[in-house]
């Protein structure tokens, strides 16, 4: 077993590259914070992708978040390449607020990035993007906080994917 997965689950996201008719949609899970002022996020995107070419073409990327009710589509993301793929998906793409690059309407969120670093680590690159604008459903994030049965996606295993439970847990205080 690669000692990677020894990290899952893992939360699964959609990353957005491109524009208009060049846009495409990839599964990712090594996706992080790095910075809360100002933020920033970073994604690990593998060279031979399309979405890789496309981020450092734009340099801007969206971190969609999807909900289980899109996991076909993150399949389909994850395990096809290219922009063709997109005709097999059920997703729309609609403007962003703040870059070019098109959000996911169906997504529970939409984290517009631009790049803002970039550096090779082995077999991925390693895009590091500063949030310059958000969207997100409602439903998903009541209060400021997630509501657990939106069906926020984790990664299991190969073709195993979780959700989480309405269940909190807290320490002792």
């Amino acid at each position: 077993m690669a000692s990677y997965r020894l990290l899952y689950p893992m939360r699964t996201y959609l990353v957005v590259a491109g524009k208009s008719e060049k846009a495409n949609v990839m599964a990712a899970d090594w996706v992080t914070i790095l910075s809360a002022d100002p933020l920033m996020v970073g994604v690990a995107i593998a060279p031979q992708r399309y979405t890789w070419k496309l981020v450092k073409k734009y340099k801007e990327f969206v971190i969609s978040v999807p909900s289980l009710d899109m996991l076909d589509d993150v399949w389909i993301a994850g395990t096809k390449h290219g922009p063709e793929k997109l005709k097999e998906m059920n997703v729309t793409l609609v403007p962003s607020k703040a870059i070019e690059t098109p959000s996911i309407k169906e997504a529970l969120a939409n984290i517009e990035c631009k790049v803002v670093d970039e550096r090779n680590y082995g077999d991925h690159t390693w895009f590091v993007g500063e949030v310059v604008g958000s969207s997100y459903q409602e439903h998903a994030f009541p209060n400021g906080k997630p509501n657990l049965e939106a069906g926020f996606l984790a990664h299991a295993a190969w073709t195993d994917f979780v959700t989480f439970e309405k269940k909190i847990y807290r320490p002792k205080e």
